[in-house]
C-alpha cells in the first residue's frame, strides 16, 4: 500500500510538474510531461541570464542574503563582479535553483554569473550535434556558451531524467534498461566533457572546471541516485573535474541515500526564521507535501520558473554548491 501511495504521488507530480521517469519515480526533475507543464519545452525554456544588478524579480538574491531584510547592508552586500565567471546549466531542478544559486555565487564570490537551464533535460540535451532531438536550442549548447562567455566554471545539475521524453536519449529509460542507461549516461558525461573542453580551446583560453552537483535522496529508487553520483565522481576524477555534494546537504545526517521530507533545522536556519518552516519542532520541510521532488515550496505553474518563495532545500543546494566553488576559488 506504501508503494502504491509513493506511485500515485509520483504519476501526480509528473503530470502537474513535470519531473522523471515514471518507471523509477526518480523525479528531481521539473521535466516535460504529456501535456503542457514545467518541462514542456514550448514554455520552458530559461532565456539565458546573466549576472546583473538587483531588480524587482531578484528575489533569490534577497533570499540568498539571508532573509532579513538588510539586502543591501552589512557582510552579505554583494562584491563587485570581479571573481571568476560561473555557468550554471542544468534540468528543472537548476531551473529552480538558478536565482539563488547567483545570488550567493554574486555575495559570496563576486562571480560573474549565467544560467541556461531548461526543465526535462538530460546530459545529451547540452551536446552540440544532437539537432532536433534537443529539448535545448544550439544558442544555449554547453559548448556553445564555453565559447561566447569563456567561463572559468561550468556547473553542471542533472537528476538523471531518462524517462522516454527527452529525444535524445532514443527511449532508454531506467526502469526498462537499466545497464543501457547507465552506460549512455556516463558515455554523455564524457561527451558534454570533451565538448567543453574542446569550445574553450577553440575561443583561445583556458578549460573551465567542471562542477559536477550531486543529486539527493530518489524517493523510490534510491540506488538510481548513488549510481548517478558515483558517475560524477568518476567522471570528476578522470579529468581533474570537481564534485559538488549537495545533495548531502538535502539528506539525514546519518542516511545519505535516505529520502525525507523534513530535517533538522541548520543553525543558520535557525537564525532566519522562515527558512526554519517548523521552529517549534526545530525543523524545516524540504519538499512539499504534495511533491516528493523537488525543492521548491511553491507549488508548480503552467511554465517553469526561478523558485519564488523562500525553500530551505534550495538554499542548503546552492550553498553547498557556492562553498565548493569558493573553496577551489581561494586555493
Amino acid at each position: 500500500m506504501r508503494k502504491a501511495w509513493w506511485v500515485g504521488v509520483v504519476l501526480g507530480a509528473l503530470l502537474v510538474g513535470g519531473c522523471g521517469d515514471p518507471g523509477s519515480g526518480d523525479g528531481g526533475d521539473q521535466g516535460a510531461p504529456p501535456a503542457p507543464a514545467p518541462g514542456d519545452p514550448t514554455g520552458s525554456a530559461s532565456p539565458t541570464t546573466r549576472g546583473r544588478a538587483d531588480g524587482p524579480k531578484d528575489r533569490g538574491d534577497r533570499e540568498a542574503r539571508a532573509g532579513t531584510g538588510k539586502d543591501r547592508t552589512g557582510p552579505d552586500r554583494p562584491r563587485p563582479a570581479t571573481g571568476p565567471a560561473v555557468l550554471y546549466l542544468g534540468d528543472s531542478l537548476a531551473m529552480e535553483n538558478q536565482t539563488v544559486l547567483g545570488g550567493l555565487l554574486r555575495t559570496r564570490l563576486g562571480a560573474r554569473y549565467t544560467s541556461a537551464p531548461y526543465s526535462g533535460t538530460t546530459l545529451c540535451d547540452y551536446l552540440e550535434g544532437t539537432g532536433e532531438d534537443s529539448l535545448v536550442p544550439d544558442k544555449d549548447k554547453a559548448a556553445a556558451l564555453v565559447r561566447k562567455l569563456r567561463p572559468d566554471y561550468v556547473v553542471l545539475q542533472f537528476w538523471g531524467n531518462a524517462w522516454g521524453y527527452t529525444p535524445c536519449m532514443k527511449g532508454i529509460t531506467y526502469d526498462k534498461a537499466r545497464d543501457t542507461y547507465f552506460a549512455r549516461y556516463a558515455a554523455d558525461a564524457r561527451r558534454l566533457t570533451g565538448q567543453i573542453t574542446d569550445a574553450a580551446r577553440e575561443a583561445g583560453g583556458e578549460r573551465p572546471r567542471v562542477v559536477w552537483v550531486s543529486q539527493g535522496p530518489d524517493p523510490m529508487t534510491p540506488d538510481r541516485v548513488r549510481r548517478v553520483n558515483a558517475l560524477y565522481r568518476q567522471q570528476a576524477a578522470a579529468t581533474g573535474d570537481l564534485v559538488s555534494d549537495a545533495g548531502k546537504a538535502v539528506s539525514p545526517a546519518a542516511a545519505r541515500h535516505t529520502w525525507v521530507e523534513k530535517l533538522p533545522c541548520t543553525a543558520y536556519e535557525r537564525a532566519h526564521r522562515t527558512y526554519c518552516t517548523e521552529p517549534e519542532r526545530d525543523r524545516t520541510a524540504l519538499h512539499r507535501a504534495d511533491d516528493p521532488l523537488h525543492f521548491c515550496l511553491a507549488p508548480t505553474t503552467p511554465k517553469s520558473r526561478p523558485c519564488p518563495v523562500r525553500s530551505p532545500g534550495i538554499r542548503r543546494i546552492g550553498q553547498a554548491v557556492a562553498d565548493t566553488l569558493r573553496a577551489h576559488a581561494a586555493r
